[in-house]
């Protein structure tokens, strides 16, 4: 950290998660000035199911890690759904410009190597520093307030335009007066780590029917994610659509879930790691606005998660991207409004898709739908590969597959249907 009472750069990326340190690795590979602060210290924990789809790695491997990913991540080949007594082995489905593989691989190590890929490519990464409040000057952001832990006084870093990129809960943003739509979809989450005999296991696990401690199943979804290093990572989600969501303690469904969980996993006090963490997750594009005149907010801090499977990371990185792209539009062009263009983009890609998830959602929601779908779709191998796809938004654009044309089929009737809280 720099002993100044001021720092002037092109871009200030606030958060240094997937998508800010995405946001910052991009905007400084094209050779903008570039100030990355991360109020935690690298390598931090962050609660996260650490899976990543082929999505994620498609945006990792254009930042140039494929050799870091294979080191520090376990790869898998697919999903091992199960639901009301089948099990479905379901490798990734194949797509023209994404791989055929993901990763599982802790935040504590993904983060902190996303975050020295920016370095390296030459923006400032100062962790441990925490954007205490926005610097205005006109009535116009200008860079952000900061803070050290180890520093005895604050610092301006003034900026020509600001990427907030703090997260879910998005302090900074809410500073500039961002709110999430209540309307849409909500999802909680928690996780822990347990120790496995199964933690190299070559597929990621998700049961569609987790049960409360009665025996009720839940609107959600159980995982078993294998890390590869000894351990397991274990969660559930539950969405806010169902209509007794406020009553359902997840920590209680955890280690429901836990229990009834086959013992072949060794999910047990005795093998756990530590305790759980979990948080809430905003999700199909619900908080906004995500741009103003010389602002953006990108990843979780503006709702980007899909409601589809609860994947938050890839769309962090994906709009990270976008930002990007807006902000260096903007540098280069002297004009401030190529900042339209990242809303822009955020519409053409999510929209759409996100509409129909949260129409899905709302269906799901309901216990005696979403056990009627399940089981229907876990008679079917077919029908299940289809659902794959769309749900982990592995659409291909130019082929007309019945995955596709199902989607379509969705999308037109989403797109004439308003939509209801």
């Amino acid at each position: 950290m720099q002993d100044l009472s001021s720092r002037s750069c092109d871009v200030l990326v606030v958060g240094g998660g997937p998508s800010g340190a995405a946001c910052a690795y991009w905007l400084a590979r094209a050779g903008h000035d570039v100030v990355l602060v991360e109020r935690k210290k690298y390598p931090r924990e962050k609660t996260c199911g650490d899976g990543l789809t082929p999505r994620s790695v498609r945006q990792l491997e254009d930042m140039g890690l494929t050799e870091e990913l294979a080191g520090a991540g376990h790869r898998f080949s697919g999903l091992r759904s199960h639901g009301f007594g089948r099990t479905l082995e379901l490798t990734w489905p194949s797509h023209p410009s994404l791989p055929g593989y993901g990763y599982v691989i802790t935040r504590h190590d993904l983060d902190a190597l996303v975050a020295e890929r920016a370095a390296k490519a030459g923006a400032a990464v100062w962790d441990g520093t925490e954007a205490i409040e926005p610097l205005t000057e006109d009535g116009l952001v200008r860079g952000a307030v900061i803070k050290a832990k180890d520093a005895s006084s604050p610092l301006e870093v003034r900026a020509r335009y600001t990427v907030v990129a703090d997260g879910a809960n998005s302090r900074f943003g809410r500073g500039l007066g961002t709110t999430r739509n209540r309307d849409y979809p909500l999802g909680m989450a928690i996780r822990g780590y347990w120790t496995s005999p199964r933690h190299d296991e070559p597929w990621i696990d998700s049961w569609l029917d987790i049960k409360d401690k009665a025996g009720n199943v839940l609107p959600g979804y159980g995982w078993i994610f294998p890390v590869g290093d000894g351990r397991i990572n274990v969660g559930v989600g539950l969405l806010s659509t169902f209509n007794q969501w406020k009553a359902v303690n997840t920590t209680h469904l955890l280690q429901s879930f836990a229990e009834y969980a086959p013992e072949s996993w060794a999910i047990r006090p005795d093998t756990a790691c530590g305790p759980a963490t979990g948080g809430r997750l905003p999700m199909g594009m619900s908080v906004g606005p995500r741009t103003g005149p010389t602002w953006l907010v990108v990843g979780d801090a503006g709702g980007t998660i899909n409601p589809f499977n609860g994947e938050g990371i890839a769309y962090a990185y994906e709009s990270g991207r976008f930002a990007a792209d807006a902000v260096g539009l903007a540098l280069t062009t002297e004009d401030g409004m190529a900042l339209s263009t990242y809303e822009e983009r955020l519409k053409a890609e999510y929209a759409l898709y996100y509409k129909v998830a949260r129409a899905f959602v709302r269906v799901i929601g309901r216990p005696e739908l979403m056990k009627v779908l399940v089981t229907t779709g876990m008679r079917s191998r077919s029908i299940m590969e289809w659902v794959l796809r769309i749900m982990a938004n592995i659409l291909r654009p130019h082929e007309l597959g019945p995955a596709e044309a199902a989607y379509r089929a969705l999308a037109v009737i989403a797109r004439v249907v308003p939509e209801t809280s």
